[in-house]
Protein backbone atom coordinates (compact mmCIF):
# COMPACT_ATOMS: atom_id res chain seq x y z
CA UNK A 1 0.00 0.00 0.00
CA UNK A 2 1.39 3.70 -0.79
CA UNK A 3 0.92 6.02 2.09
CA UNK A 4 1.84 9.71 2.53
CA UNK A 5 2.62 10.57 5.52
CA UNK A 6 2.24 14.41 6.95
CA UNK A 7 4.16 14.98 9.71
CA UNK A 8 3.24 18.61 11.65
CA UNK A 9 6.11 21.23 12.85
CA UNK A 10 4.44 21.41 16.30
CA UNK A 11 4.87 17.75 17.14
CA UNK A 12 8.21 17.65 16.92
CA UNK A 13 8.24 20.76 19.49
CA UNK A 14 5.70 18.68 22.18
CA UNK A 15 8.36 18.56 25.08
CA UNK A 16 9.77 21.53 23.96
CA UNK A 17 9.09 25.48 25.63
CA UNK A 18 11.21 26.83 22.53
CA UNK A 19 12.45 25.06 19.04
CA UNK A 20 15.67 23.99 20.51
CA UNK A 21 17.59 21.68 17.65
CA UNK A 22 18.51 19.14 19.99
CA UNK A 23 14.73 18.72 21.50
CA UNK A 24 13.36 18.79 18.18
CA UNK A 25 16.19 16.02 16.81
CA UNK A 26 14.81 13.82 20.06
CA UNK A 27 11.65 14.03 19.17
CA UNK A 28 12.05 13.36 15.75
CA UNK A 29 14.03 10.05 16.89
CA UNK A 30 10.82 9.26 18.63
CA UNK A 31 8.64 9.18 15.45
CA UNK A 32 10.83 7.70 13.00
CA UNK A 33 9.98 4.82 15.46
CA UNK A 34 6.99 4.29 14.25
CA UNK A 35 7.54 5.69 10.68
CA UNK A 36 10.20 2.88 9.90
CA UNK A 37 7.87 0.10 11.08
CA UNK A 38 5.51 1.45 8.41
CA UNK A 39 7.98 1.79 5.83
CA UNK A 40 8.83 -1.51 6.84
CA UNK A 41 5.54 -3.26 5.04
CA UNK A 42 4.47 0.04 2.87
CA UNK A 43 5.60 2.43 0.53
CA UNK A 44 5.97 5.43 2.23
CA UNK A 45 6.30 8.65 1.35
CA UNK A 46 7.03 11.31 4.17
CA UNK A 47 6.63 15.20 4.23
CA UNK A 48 6.83 17.30 7.50
CA UNK A 49 5.30 20.64 8.33
CA UNK A 50 7.81 24.13 9.56
CA UNK A 51 5.56 26.57 11.39
CA UNK A 52 7.54 26.79 14.19
CA UNK A 53 11.06 26.11 12.70
CA UNK A 54 10.50 28.74 9.89
CA UNK A 55 9.46 31.21 12.23
CA UNK A 56 12.60 31.27 14.26
CA UNK A 57 15.01 31.34 11.04
CA UNK A 58 12.91 34.28 9.86
CA UNK A 59 13.52 36.16 13.10
CA UNK A 60 17.43 35.61 13.12
CA UNK A 61 17.42 36.77 9.71
CA UNK A 62 15.31 40.07 10.60
CA UNK A 63 17.85 40.42 13.54
CA UNK A 64 21.49 39.88 11.62
CA UNK A 65 23.34 43.13 11.09
CA UNK A 66 25.40 42.01 8.49
CA UNK A 67 22.84 41.57 6.10
CA UNK A 68 21.34 44.25 3.79
CA UNK A 69 17.78 43.02 3.98
CA UNK A 70 16.26 39.57 5.82
CA UNK A 71 16.29 35.68 3.78
CA UNK A 72 13.10 35.70 1.86
CA UNK A 73 10.45 33.17 3.16
CA UNK A 74 11.19 30.68 0.01
CA UNK A 75 14.57 30.64 0.87
CA UNK A 76 13.97 30.00 4.60
CA UNK A 77 11.46 27.85 3.72
CA UNK A 78 14.76 26.15 1.79
CA UNK A 79 16.47 26.22 4.63
CA UNK A 80 13.93 24.14 6.77
CA UNK A 81 13.31 21.50 4.26
CA UNK A 82 17.28 20.89 4.27
CA UNK A 83 17.35 21.24 8.11
CA UNK A 84 14.74 19.11 8.95
CA UNK A 85 14.90 16.74 6.08
CA UNK A 86 18.44 15.79 7.25
CA UNK A 87 17.29 15.15 10.59
CA UNK A 88 14.87 12.69 9.67
CA UNK A 89 17.31 11.29 6.81
CA UNK A 90 19.61 10.36 9.24
CA UNK A 91 17.13 8.85 11.55
CA UNK A 92 15.24 6.82 9.43
CA UNK A 93 18.65 5.28 7.64
CA UNK A 94 20.12 4.61 11.54
CA UNK A 95 16.46 2.83 12.12
CA UNK A 96 16.23 1.16 8.38
CA UNK A 97 19.91 -0.32 7.67
CA UNK A 98 20.13 -1.04 4.11
CA UNK A 99 17.09 0.54 3.14
CA UNK A 100 17.64 3.83 0.50
CA UNK A 101 16.21 6.95 1.78
CA UNK A 102 16.48 10.53 0.09
CA UNK A 103 15.67 14.07 1.31
CA UNK A 104 14.63 16.20 -1.54
CA UNK A 105 14.46 20.01 -1.83
CA UNK A 106 11.38 20.51 -3.44
CA UNK A 107 9.34 23.49 -4.88
CA UNK A 108 5.14 23.82 -4.98
CA UNK A 109 3.48 25.96 -7.70
CA UNK A 110 1.07 28.66 -6.50
CA UNK A 111 -0.71 30.58 -8.47
CA UNK A 112 0.71 34.70 -8.29
CA UNK A 113 -2.50 35.86 -7.92
CA UNK A 114 -4.22 33.72 -5.07
CA UNK A 115 -5.48 36.32 -2.88
CA UNK A 116 -4.13 35.04 0.30
CA UNK A 117 -1.00 37.38 -0.57
CA UNK A 118 -3.53 39.81 0.54
CA UNK A 119 -4.50 38.02 3.43
CA UNK A 120 -2.05 36.29 5.88
CA UNK A 121 -3.27 33.49 7.87
CA UNK A 122 -0.68 31.11 8.47
CA UNK A 123 1.08 30.77 11.98
CA UNK A 124 4.93 30.75 11.89
CA UNK A 125 7.04 30.77 14.51
CA UNK A 126 6.74 31.18 18.69
CA UNK A 127 3.89 32.03 20.63
CA UNK A 128 4.44 35.57 22.33
CA UNK A 129 1.45 37.52 24.44
CA UNK A 130 -0.13 40.43 22.94
CA UNK A 131 2.53 43.37 23.80
CA UNK A 132 5.39 41.54 22.48
CA UNK A 133 3.66 40.41 19.74
CA UNK A 134 2.54 43.94 18.25
CA UNK A 135 5.93 45.41 19.50
CA UNK A 136 7.82 43.01 17.21
CA UNK A 137 5.12 43.65 14.58
CA UNK A 138 5.85 47.34 14.66
CA UNK A 139 9.65 46.62 14.59
CA UNK A 140 9.59 44.20 11.85
CA UNK A 141 6.57 44.91 10.01
CA UNK A 142 5.11 41.35 10.92
CA UNK A 143 1.44 41.09 10.45
CA UNK A 144 0.44 39.20 14.00
CA UNK A 145 -3.18 37.40 15.20
CA UNK A 146 -4.02 35.52 18.34
CA UNK A 147 -3.67 31.78 18.44
CA UNK A 148 -5.71 30.58 21.21
CA UNK A 149 -4.58 32.20 24.34
CA UNK A 150 -1.69 33.79 22.64
CA UNK A 151 -0.14 36.14 19.39
CA UNK A 152 1.75 34.66 16.57
CA UNK A 153 2.97 36.33 13.52
CA UNK A 154 1.03 35.37 10.33
CA UNK A 155 2.59 35.06 6.57
CA UNK A 156 0.82 34.62 3.46
CA UNK A 157 -0.26 31.08 2.79
CA UNK A 158 -1.46 30.26 -0.93
CA UNK A 159 -3.04 27.53 -1.99
CA UNK A 160 -0.95 24.69 -3.61
CA UNK A 161 -1.31 23.86 -7.39
CA UNK A 162 1.57 20.88 -7.78
CA UNK A 163 4.39 20.18 -6.38
CA UNK A 164 7.00 21.21 -9.36
CA UNK A 165 9.38 17.84 -8.69
CA UNK A 166 6.66 15.05 -8.95
CA UNK A 167 7.65 13.40 -11.64
CA UNK A 168 11.11 12.74 -10.07
CA UNK A 169 9.77 12.04 -6.51
CA UNK A 170 7.17 9.42 -8.77
CA UNK A 171 10.21 7.56 -9.93
CA UNK A 172 11.86 7.19 -6.63
CA UNK A 173 8.91 5.91 -5.22
CA UNK A 174 8.49 3.44 -7.56
CA UNK A 175 12.51 2.88 -7.06
CA UNK A 176 11.32 1.63 -3.83
CA UNK A 177 13.25 4.53 -2.25
CA UNK A 178 11.33 6.16 1.36
CA UNK A 179 11.68 9.65 -0.15
CA UNK A 180 10.91 12.92 2.02
CA UNK A 181 10.04 15.72 0.26
CA UNK A 182 7.62 19.08 0.21
CA UNK A 183 8.88 20.10 3.09
CA UNK A 184 7.12 22.84 5.00
CA UNK A 185 4.51 22.40 2.56
CA UNK A 186 7.58 22.91 -0.34
CA UNK A 187 9.21 26.15 -1.23
CA UNK A 188 6.62 28.80 -2.53
CA UNK A 189 7.02 29.57 -6.14
CA UNK A 190 5.19 31.40 -9.33
CA UNK A 191 5.88 31.28 -12.78
CA UNK A 192 6.57 35.03 -13.59
CA UNK A 193 6.00 37.23 -16.63
CA UNK A 194 8.61 34.87 -18.60
CA UNK A 195 7.28 31.78 -17.80
CA UNK A 196 10.29 31.12 -15.24
CA UNK A 197 10.01 29.93 -11.43
CA UNK A 198 10.38 32.28 -8.96
CA UNK A 199 10.27 32.36 -5.38
CA UNK A 200 7.97 34.06 -3.25
CA UNK A 201 7.18 35.65 0.08
CA UNK A 202 5.02 32.97 1.64
CA UNK A 203 4.22 29.70 3.25
CA UNK A 204 2.07 27.33 2.22
CA UNK A 205 -0.04 24.37 4.29
CA UNK A 206 1.77 21.49 4.64
CA UNK A 207 -1.20 19.84 4.54
CA UNK A 208 -3.11 20.90 1.52
CA UNK A 209 0.41 20.53 -0.79
CA UNK A 210 0.19 16.97 0.92
CA UNK A 211 -2.96 16.38 -0.11
CA UNK A 212 -1.95 17.46 -3.75
CA UNK A 213 1.33 15.25 -3.74
CA UNK A 214 -0.77 12.43 -2.49
CA UNK A 215 -3.08 12.39 -5.14
CA UNK A 216 -0.92 12.97 -7.51
CA UNK A 217 1.12 9.91 -6.70
CA UNK A 218 -1.58 7.76 -6.40
CA UNK A 219 -1.36 7.45 -2.75
CA UNK A 220 -4.10 4.69 -0.80
CA UNK A 221 -3.94 6.37 1.75
CA UNK A 222 -3.17 10.19 3.07
CA UNK A 223 -1.91 10.25 6.88
CA UNK A 224 -1.81 13.65 8.70
CA UNK A 225 -0.10 13.31 11.71
CA UNK A 226 0.43 15.90 14.61
CA UNK A 227 0.02 16.06 18.44
CA UNK A 228 -3.70 15.48 18.52
CA UNK A 229 -5.23 11.85 19.22
CA UNK A 230 -8.06 12.44 16.33
CA UNK A 231 -10.13 15.51 15.26
CA UNK A 232 -12.93 17.06 17.36
CA UNK A 233 -15.97 19.13 17.42
CA UNK A 234 -15.94 21.95 19.96
CA UNK A 235 -12.38 21.31 20.94
CA UNK A 236 -11.19 22.71 24.20
CA UNK A 237 -14.39 22.94 25.88
CA UNK A 238 -16.79 20.67 28.04
CA UNK A 239 -18.85 19.88 24.56
CA UNK A 240 -15.83 18.25 23.21
CA UNK A 241 -16.55 15.45 20.97
CA UNK A 242 -13.96 13.27 19.27
CA UNK A 243 -14.82 11.69 16.18
CA UNK A 244 -13.69 8.41 14.92
CA UNK A 245 -15.03 7.63 11.61
CA UNK A 246 -16.48 10.41 9.63
CA UNK A 247 -16.69 11.95 5.60
CA UNK A 248 -16.27 14.72 3.83
CA UNK A 249 -19.67 15.68 4.00
CA UNK A 250 -20.36 15.19 7.84
CA UNK A 251 -17.27 17.39 8.11
CA UNK A 252 -17.68 20.28 5.85
CA UNK A 253 -20.83 20.87 8.25
CA UNK A 254 -18.71 21.77 11.01
CA UNK A 255 -16.60 24.37 11.36
CA UNK A 256 -12.92 23.63 12.71
CA UNK A 257 -9.69 26.57 13.34
CA UNK A 258 -8.75 28.16 10.28
CA UNK A 259 -5.14 28.40 11.71
CA UNK A 260 -5.30 24.88 13.31
CA UNK A 261 -6.97 21.69 12.60
CA UNK A 262 -9.32 23.54 9.66
CA UNK A 263 -6.78 23.27 7.08
CA UNK A 264 -5.82 19.48 7.85
CA UNK A 265 -9.75 19.01 7.41
CA UNK A 266 -9.52 20.43 4.20
CA UNK A 267 -7.01 18.64 3.11
CA UNK A 268 -8.71 15.30 3.98
CA UNK A 269 -11.70 16.39 2.28
CA UNK A 270 -10.39 17.16 -0.86
CA UNK A 271 -8.11 14.10 -0.99
CA UNK A 272 -11.02 11.76 -0.73
CA UNK A 273 -13.47 13.27 -2.54
CA UNK A 274 -10.93 13.39 -5.45
CA UNK A 275 -9.88 10.15 -5.23
CA UNK A 276 -12.28 7.87 -3.40
CA UNK A 277 -9.50 6.29 -1.21
CA UNK A 278 -8.55 7.19 3.29
CA UNK A 279 -7.54 9.99 4.60
CA UNK A 280 -6.54 10.16 8.30
CA UNK A 281 -5.42 12.63 10.92
CA UNK A 282 -4.18 11.26 14.58
CA UNK A 283 -1.09 11.63 16.63
CA UNK A 284 2.40 10.77 15.75
CA UNK A 285 2.69 7.60 18.18
CA UNK A 286 0.03 6.23 16.81
CA UNK A 287 0.34 5.99 13.33
CA UNK A 288 -0.01 2.27 13.04
CA UNK A 289 -3.17 2.32 15.28
CA UNK A 290 -4.48 4.92 12.32
CA UNK A 291 -3.59 2.45 9.45
CA UNK A 292 -5.17 -0.05 10.71
CA UNK A 293 -8.55 2.11 11.29
CA UNK A 294 -7.97 1.66 15.54
CA UNK A 295 -7.09 5.43 16.06
CA UNK A 296 -7.07 8.90 14.60
CA UNK A 297 -9.83 10.18 12.82
CA UNK A 298 -10.67 8.26 9.23
CA UNK A 299 -11.97 10.21 6.35
CA UNK A 300 -13.60 7.33 4.44
CA UNK A 301 -16.43 8.53 1.02
CA UNK A 302 -18.60 6.98 2.94
CA UNK A 303 -19.94 5.18 6.24
CA UNK A 304 -19.44 1.72 4.77
CA UNK A 305 -16.34 2.14 2.78
CA UNK A 306 -13.76 -0.54 4.31
CA UNK A 307 -10.87 0.81 6.58
CA UNK A 308 -7.31 0.44 6.21
CA UNK A 309 -7.01 -2.68 7.97
CA UNK A 310 -9.03 -4.98 4.98
CA UNK A 311 -7.52 -3.39 2.40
Amino acid sequence: MRVLVALGGNALLRRAQRPDADVQQENLRDAVTSLASLAERHELIITHGNGPQVGVLALESAKDANLTRPYQLDTIVAETQGMIGYWMLQALQNALPGRQVAAMVTQTLVSAVDPAFDDPTKFVGEVYDRQEAEKLAREYGWTVKPDGQYWRRVVPSPAPQRVVETRLIRRLVRDHVLTICAGGGGIPVIRNEKGRLQGVEAVIDKDLTGSVLAEALEADVFMMLTDVPRVARNFGTPQQEDIAHTTPHELRAEEFPAGSMGPKVEAACRFVETTGDMAAIGKLDEAERILAGKGGTIVTPNATWPLASTL
